[in-house]
Order: structure tokens, then C-alpha cells, then sequence
């Protein structure tokens, strides 16, 4: 019966030990990363820089017009080892799509674009020649508490 009643106290203490231990946690959750590793086949980085500062920037800017994203970056792997990427495709934003919001962009990007889906995947396909995507992550910045 005692040690029941000191479990069940020091449940009770942990409850309300929780939120306060949570509140010295000196870092919280900021936004999010995702990183794309491209690699680009020898001869074809001209090719591909073309389709980054026309198409690709087209996109990100749409993107940031309509506030779907925060920022993005273009990164050179310059010691690059091997098997590891050549660039490094970094976009910002401040929370993860739910599905309703990734088909309400699509149709958005659509109109923007003056391409179906399948056009798209077309240009996608065109450039796999020749660009490779390696792996995608997404990260979460951790920014002090204020």
C-alpha cells in the first residue's frame, strides 16, 4: 500500500514538475530546412545553372510572393569528397505543408506556370539526365528561448 502511494506521489510530482523543467529548456523550435543534394554529371553545370537562375528562381520567388516560403539558398559543395553532392538546394519556411495546402499550391504553381502537372514532371525528367537528386532532408533551427 505505501509504495503505491509514493508512486502515485511521485507521479503527481512529476506533473507538476514537467512544465517548469520544460520552461528552462534554454532552445526552441524555429524554422524549417529542407536541403536537397543535387549532383550534376561532368560537362552539364551550365546547363543546369541555366535552369537555377530562371525556372528554379521563378519558382522560389512565386513562392515567396505568396508567403509559402522564407527564404532559399543555392550552396556549393566546394570540398566536395566523394560521393557527396555537388550543390545543395536550401529552402525556409516556417511550417511543414499539410496535404489540403500542397494540392492548393500545386493548382496555384499550375496557373502560374501555364503547365500541367505532367509538363512539369516532363522538365523534371529532362534534366535527370544529367541532374541527379541525391538525398533530401528537412531540418528544424533551434533558436534561443527569449
Amino acid at each position: 500500500m505505501k509504495k503505491l502511494l509514493f508512486t502515485a506521489l511521485g507521479a503527481a510530482a512529476l506533473s507538476f514538475a514537467s512544465p517548469s523543467a520544460a520552461q528552462d529548456v534554454p532552445l526552441v523550435s524555429g524554422d524549417f530546412w529542407n536541403v536537397s543534394e543535387i549532383t550534376i554529371d561532368d560537362g552539364h553545370f551550365s546547363e543546369y545553372a541555366d535552369f537555377l537562375v530562371t525556372t528554379y528562381a521563378k519558382n522560389q520567388a512565386f513562392s515567396k510572393s505568396k508567403g509559402w516560403i522564407k527564404a532559399s539558398y543555392i550552396l556549393a559543395n566546394i570540398n566536395k569528397r566523394a560521393d557527396e553532392p555537388d550543390l545543395y538546394l536550401v529552402t525556409i519556411t516556417d511550417h511543414v505543408t499539410t496535404p489540403a495546402e500542397d494540392l492548393m499550391r500545386e493548382k496555384e504553381f499550375i496557373t502560374f506556370l501555364s503547365q500541367t502537372s505532367r509538363q512539369q514532371e516532363a522538365g523534371s525528367g529532362a534534366r535527370a539526365k544529367f541532374r541527379h537528386l541525391g538525398g533530401n532532408f528537412l531540418l528544424q533551427e533551434l533558436v534561443p528561448r527569449r
